[in-house]
């Protein structure tokens, strides 16, 4: 349901803090040979075999050390994520949606009270996601672990839709909430425990700390009660084994949403993109979030400057076989896609199983494949013919998901890569129809110079939508784009 407009803001700024801390405030404080022998790259679910020093130290410590649980501390700060926004909807701003009672939370329990909401696109793909990791990490930064999170992520969902306002609980809420509440919530979880890691033996615990924090603010407050904040880590954060890599793109993009010709139509931009991905290596693959990544892009001359938010989770992987020049895994993983451009707008939330295949040959030479297919937990995707409520112009629905990605590294400098994530879904409320998607990107990055790189891309989006009644037309939107760009990159 509604929640305070201030969340989306503070959502994107979370997205941002996370993407730069990771880069400069916490990746270069690694030994600079780390980078010598690492290499990284989305979709790898492993490490060459020679580990820089900082991992050899930590990989002798308990890999997964016990922590005390702090159940009434958790409790209580899953509590006031609850008492707090309920509070401020009806002392402060009067919604009249909050003079919530005993009786509506009764009447909320039926099945048939249930309903879809009438919140904007942003508010519900992006806010939500964000108060659901508040549930997950008062519990997580308490001790518990990702399942006991994950439930405590659930129940704090529940309680909200049934007995924090008077409407209808939403069941797009319940699966926005829970859904990208945890996958942002472990990832949080996982990053701060990364940096704080360093409090082992850097001398910048305070730096590292501070960032943490941001991070996870969560974890950071239980690290203050506990008179632990700033000092030397205990064995939970010591034993991490974790490596973020980073790249930081600028340069140009030049698209059209109109004619689908964006060679000769098109308008020029600003382009920017942050990316990151967490492993934490090849011995621990079957753990959930041990493989994660994340892709954020920005751009003026669009429709919104946060122009795409990719997140995708190992949660399962098994290793089949292993070949003479290549490994060959099966992966679970979870997916959260938000896509706002000219064309259109998009968000989702997945689950895939993908096969992977990993080859080497020689010393910097590798191809990486990668295939998978699943299901849409739940799409929200426009239609030019709704008005759902007050603000709704788009519909929900389940669907199956497809997706491709090959890497190609040569010599370890020029890298050529292909993405393609494609998609159908089906209208369960809004107007009755189905849509396809089909996403693809192709880059070549060649590195210039140490950690800086060029890079050129193409790609083409396309979202069709297909009604049952003639009344209404079908359409076709189509985004095709070029960018040029200069990347800073840490583990390239």
């Amino acid at each position: 349901m509604q929640k305070s407009h201030s969340i989306l803001l503070v959502s994107f700024f979370w997205l941002f803090i996370l993407s730069i801390s990771t880069s400069f405030g916490q990746v270069d404080s690694l030994p600079k040979s780390i980078g010598d022998s690492l290499r990284f790259r989305e979709d790898s679910l492993s490490t060459l075999s020679t580990q820089p020093k900082f991992l050899n130290d930590t990989l002798e410590w308990d890999l997964n050390p016990k922590r005390k649980k702090n159940f009434w501390r958790a409790g209580a700060q899953w509590f006031l994520a609850q008492a707090l926004p309920a509070s401020f909807n009806r002392f402060i701003t009067k919604d009249p949606y909050s003079y919530i009672s005993f009786q509506n939370f009764l009447d909320h329990q039926r099945f048939s009270a249930w309903d879809w909401d009438d919140n904007q696109f942003t508010t519900n793909q992006i806010d939500h996601p964000f108060h659901g990791q508040i549930y997950f990490n008062a519990f997580r930064s308490n001790g518990y672990n990702f399942y006991q999170s994950s439930l405590a992520t659930v129940a704090g969902s529940y309680i909200w839709e049934t007995a924090g306002e008077t409407q209808h609980p939403s069941i797009n809420d319940l699966v926005n909430t829970t859904f990208g509440g945890i996958l942002m919530g472990e990832m949080m979880h996982r990053v701060s425990r990364n940096i704080l890691a360093r409090n082992r033996t850097d001398h910048n615990r305070l730096g590292n700390e501070i960032v943490a924090t941001i991070v996870n603010p969560i974890n950071g407050l239980n690290r203050f009660l506990d008179g632990k904040w700033g000092k030397k880590i205990d064995d939970y954060y010591g034993a991490d084994s974790s490596v973020i890599t980073a790249e930081v793109d600028l340069g140009i993009r030049r698209f059209d949403a109109k004619e689908g010709d964006f060679l000769n139509e098109g308008k020029n931009a600003f382009y920017g993109r942050l990316r990151f991905r967490y492993s934490n290596g090849d011995h621990n693959y079957k753990r959930p979030f041990d493989q994660f990544s994340v892709n954020l892009e920005l751009g003026n001359g669009d429709s919104s400057f946060i122009n795409a938010v990719n997140v995708h989770a190992l949660l399962y992987g098994a290793k089949f076989f292993k070949s003479q020049k290549g490994d060959h895994y099966g992966t679970l993983n979870a997916h959260y896609d938000f896509y706002n451009n000219d064309a259109f707008f998009y968000g989702a939330q997945s689950l895939n199983y993908n096969w992977l295949s990993e080859f080497r040959y020689k010393k910097g030479n590798r191809l990486n494949l990668s295939v998978g297919a699943g299901a849409v937990v739940l799409a929200a995707v426009p239609d030019p013919y709704l008005l759902y409520g007050a603000s709704r112009n788009y519909n929900y629905g389940p669907g199956a998901s497809y997706r491709f990605r090959g890497d190609l590294m040569i010599l370890n400098r020029f890298m050529l890569s292909a993405d393609y994530n494609g998609g159908v879904f089906f209208t369960i409320s809004g107007t009755d129809s189905y849509y396809v998607l089909h996403g693809l990107n192709v880059e070549a990055s060649l590195r210039l110079y140490k950690r800086w790189s060029i890079n050129l891309s193409s790609g083409y989006f396309n979202l069709q939508g297909h009604f049952r009644d003639q009344q209404y037309p079908d359409f076709n939107r189509e985004y095709p784009y070029g960018r040029l760009s200069v990347g800073y990159n840490i583990f390239f």
